[in-house]
């Protein structure tokens, strides 16, 4: 049965390669006849493909060496006992990074291809400049659950090793924070540097050719927002998809019930045929609204998805109950999903409230958008805490010999349900950068008014959606951590029944070991939001002097009678991600590993605890302030509160320079962070249980 289910998934990712290809086909068909979009486009183009190959080039020799460590050390060290499986962990994550690469890589094709042909759609209207946008979005969408199910199948179906699995969910996922990293801190210093100097400053339009800044804020797009975040969301459903395998795997060879690594592989790959069906399904009328059109396929995609699960449940005689988690974590991501829609949607009261605040100055700009950030995160976190809770209670009577454990099982399956229409999620996703860069391009090929105000609503809904997306995955992130939690323990039992010691089934938080473990796993994604935003911070301030320099120097720059230098500040703005990406993710590792040497199995258990409480807290808030302030910008931008040139405006302008590094570098960083250390305490269990300073 098992080998039957990784057998269709196979060929349900091959169908959505096909599919994506063919969308690729359709979006590069479309017409792009404007001289100066064809220019503009060329520099993005060439720009998004430089960046991502030097990163690349680093974090492929930042991989080597951690497969070095892996041949060397997992599952046992070499020296001890050489296994062919030392070999087969290394390729394994070796692949993870190569397929994170690849559905990157994919995107920013994709989506700089699609940006031009969407803003010269809009001349004929919202609806071929809305599937344009959705299209190329969906090829990214695609291809990084393609390549996520192909790799998992793959991986089980040659090794049949659980732990393969979860160092092919190590590549993804060190791949992942680096690439989102880099990326996030390129798109931001582009961003703030283009929005200080030219709205708050010169009093130019965002997209003004003559900005210098202009070009990278419109690569760093394509970079941050496409190969980035589809890395984070690749990363995210390998690892929901390895704990639930880890989990499954153990459960076969324990229990009566000896189907469930065939119900994960199924139900992952009926996600992925949901997604199809329902990109397919994606429609919007002559002058329909894209923000309903993207929350409706969404909608759609659910509704397949829950009655092709019930249907495969029924006829392979799965337990209902675990379908009834995975339906469960689906629905609670779609709640989240709306709650989060209220917060940043721009025709609601919190964006409204933030909009009228900034007549008073940055100073209540940044006050009202920090409050209402953190009440968007209560609902996100309840919802998650009650998916886990009720997913705990439906799974444990399944047998109760084995009631832990299956409970664990209840709560990876809700998470890889959270996670199933993921190729609906970054559809949905992608096209916001995608639509982004249009209204720019749309603006620098004077294309007119009509077009900017078709492209400014097809921007505004892909702000929306994009902070909707963003919350899903950051919560999908919290349920599958959860998971891996449950997967730490699993390796930590089977290492001690190898080992002969003591197995645990929970651990004690007035334990000192456990006590020390949370008090620093909460504090680390703190820091490492503070690096990266510090980050920023210095590199957007070398390109604001960079942007002085040229407005000084070029003359007739300010006139629009010369060219700036476009390059420079992408080169700025490439080299310092490159040297600011390191540090953060090196902390997160790092840390794990010292937490785990000096206190053992306990200290790691509470680490892991502590980061994912923090973790989620941190992201959500940072995520949902982000988009409040983008959105509470552009709502003053279409003409309320003053509109454009207004004090308000220029608040609202401050508080989205504040609210950029929050929602695009630290905050969807943060999931990615906690899902690798939570991976590093899993691989290196048996270390750990055998290993510390202090027992």
């Amino acid at each position: 049965m098992v080998k039957t289910m990784e057998l269709i998934g196979i060929v349900v990712s091959l169908m959505a390669f096909a599919y994506a290809a063919w969308l690729f086909v359709w979006v590069r068909k479309q017409p792009q006849e404007n001289e100066m979009i064809t220019k503009v486009g060329g520099l993005i183009q060439e720009g998004a493909r430089a960046f991502l190959g030097r990163q690349y080039r680093l974090l492929f020799g930042f991989a080597g060496m951690v497969a070095l460590a892996i041949l060397l050390l997992l599952p046992e060290p070499i020296w001890q006992s050489f296994s062919i499986q030392n070999i087969f962990m290394a390729i394994s994550y070796l692949a993870g990074t190569l397929f994170s690469a690849f559905a990157g890589k994919i995107g920013i094709e994709v989506a700089t291809i699609a940006n031009g042909r969407c803003a010269y759609a809009a001349r004929d209207g919202i609806k071929p400049a809305f599937m344009t946008g959705f299209r190329g979005g969906a090829v990214m969408g695609m291809a990084v659950v393609g390549a996520c199910n192909l790799g998992v199948c793959l991986v089980y179906l040659l090794l049949a090793d659980p732990q393969a699995v979860l160092c092919f969910s190590f590549g993804a996922s060190s791949l992942a924070l680096f690439a989102k990293v880099g990326g996030g801190i390129f798109t931001k210093t582009a961003d703030i540097a283009a929005d200080l100097t030219g709205k708050v400053e010169l009093g130019i339009p965002e997209d003004d050719p003559r900005n210098p800044a202009v070009i990278a804020d419109n690569v760093g797009d394509n970079v941050g927002d496409v190969a980035g975040m589809g890395a984070d969301l690749f990363d995210s459903n390998v690892a929901a998809l390895a704990a639930a395998i880890v989990i499954a795997s153990n459960l076969d060879r324990i229990s009566s019930f000896h189907q469930n690594v065939a119900t994960v592989f199924c139900y992952a790959a009926l996600g992925l045929l949901s997604s199809i069906l329902g990109v397919m399904t994606a429609r919007i009328g002559k002058n329909g609204n894209p923000t309903s059109a993207l929350n409706s396929s969404t909608y759609v995609t659910t509704g397949i998805y829950a009655a092709l699960t019930a249907l495969a449940t029924y006829f392979f005689k799965f337990r209902f109950e675990i379908w009834a988690s995975c339906v469960l974590g689906l629905l609670v991501g779609v709640i989240i999903g709306i709650t989060t829609d209220y917060f940043t949607d721009d025709s609601k009261k919190p964006v409204h409230v933030v909009a009228h605040a900034s007549h008073t100055g940055p100073a209540f700009t940044i006050l009202s958008g920090i409050s209402y950030g953190f009440l968007s995160t209560l609902p996100a976190m309840v919802g998650t805490g009650i998916s886990t809770l009720i997913s705990y209670r439906l799974c444990q009577n399944i047998d109760l010999s084995f009631s832990t454990d299956y409970a664990l099982f209840g709560i990876s399956m809700a998470a890889v349900g959270m996670l199933s229409i993921v190729g609906m999620i970054v559809s949905n996703d992608a096209y916001g950068p995608i639509v982004d860069n249009a209204r720019g391009l749309a603006e620098m090929g004077s294309l007119g008014d009509r077009v900017l105000e078709i492209t400014d609503e097809l921007d505004s809904a892909g702000n929306t959606v994009k902070a909707v997306t963003k919350g899903f995955s950051i919560s999908a992130a919290g349920l599958t951590v959860i998971a891996l939690l449950g997967t730490f323990m699993s390796e930590v039992n089977s290492a001690a029944s190898q080992l002969g010691l003591k197995t645990i089934t929970g651990f004690d938080v007035m334990d000192p070991l456990v006590f020390f473990g949370m008090l620093t796993g909460a504090a680390i994604p703190a820091v490492f939001s503070a690096i990266l935003m510090l980050g920023v911070d210095r590199n957007a301030q070398r390109m604001v002097s960079e942007i002085h320099r040229q407005f000084k120097e070029i003359v007739g720059l300010k006139e629009g009678k010369s060219d700036p230098d476009y390059n420079r500040c992408i080169e700025i703005a490439a080299e310092g991600a490159i040297k600011e990406l390191i540090p953060a993710g090196a902390i997160a590792i790092i840390s794990t590993i010292l937490v785990g040497l000096i206190g053992g199995v306990s200290a790691i258990a509470g680490f892991l605890v502590g980061n994912i409480i923090s973790g989620l807290l941190l992201a959500l808030f940072m995520s949902n302030a982000g988009g409040l302030w983008d959105n509470a910008k552009k709502y003053v931008e279409a003409g309320n509160e003053g509109g454009k040139g207004s004090e308000a405006h220029k608040s609202a302008v401050v508080g989205d320079t504040v609210g950029d590094p929050f929602k695009d570098t630290a905050g969807p960083s943060i999931n990615t962070q906690i899902t690798v250390v939570s991976l590093i305490a899993s691989l290196l269990s048996t270390l750990f249980l055998t290993f510390s300073l202090f027992k």
